[in-house]
């Protein structure tokens, strides 16, 4: 078996990113271009799995403006051959190690069971807490949108450390 590599993404994994978030069947896919921003502009606050070469799957997120120790989720999903090997929860302790923040905070649908067991895994593996911090309601959205229910996780004692 090849072995995982956890890696900064750079502008030419987006499209890479773009599919495995089209074909993930739960995110709400961007535009291809805004995947290809994401890495370029917030490529110090995401991370892409690597298996010979391939990006098998990726988080991003961006440090929280008003909370600049808060790194927020925005998706994360593996390619549906790489899942269950761990790779989701390798992303997000390299990411919370990488940027060294103290909490992380993410939304998810309540329908959500494998993201939401994703996150407490992290909360459970970092020893931090994890708290229901609000929502944004269904009527907030313009369209047919789930709710999502903001979740806040830390806070982490020494991110770099762990």
């Amino acid at each position: 078996m090849s072995e995982r590599v956890i890696d900064s993404p750079s502008k030419k994994d987006g499209a890479a990113i773009w599919r495995i978030a089209r074909d993930s069947g739960k995110l709400d896919l961007n535009s291809s271009y805004a995947y290809l921003l994401w890495c370029h502009d917030f490529a110090d606050t995401s991370a892409v799995a690597r298996v010979d070469d391939e990006v098998v799957g990726f988080v991003i997120g961006y440090r929280r403006p008003k909370a600049p120790d808060t790194v927020v989720v925005w998706q994360i999903a593996v390619d549906a051959g790489q899942r269950g090997r761990g790779t989701a929860a390798a992303l997000l302790d390299a990411l919370v190690r990488r940027t060294g923040a103290r909490r992380v905070e993410t939304t998810i649908t309540p329908d959500n069971e494998p993201s939401n067991a994703l996150f407490r895994s992290l909360a459970d593996r970092w020893g931090a807490e994890m708290s229901v911090a609000g929502e944004f309601a269904e009527s907030e959205f313009p369209d047919d949108h789930e709710t999502e229910v903001l979740y806040r996780i830390g806070p982490f004692q020494d991110a770099r450390a762990a």
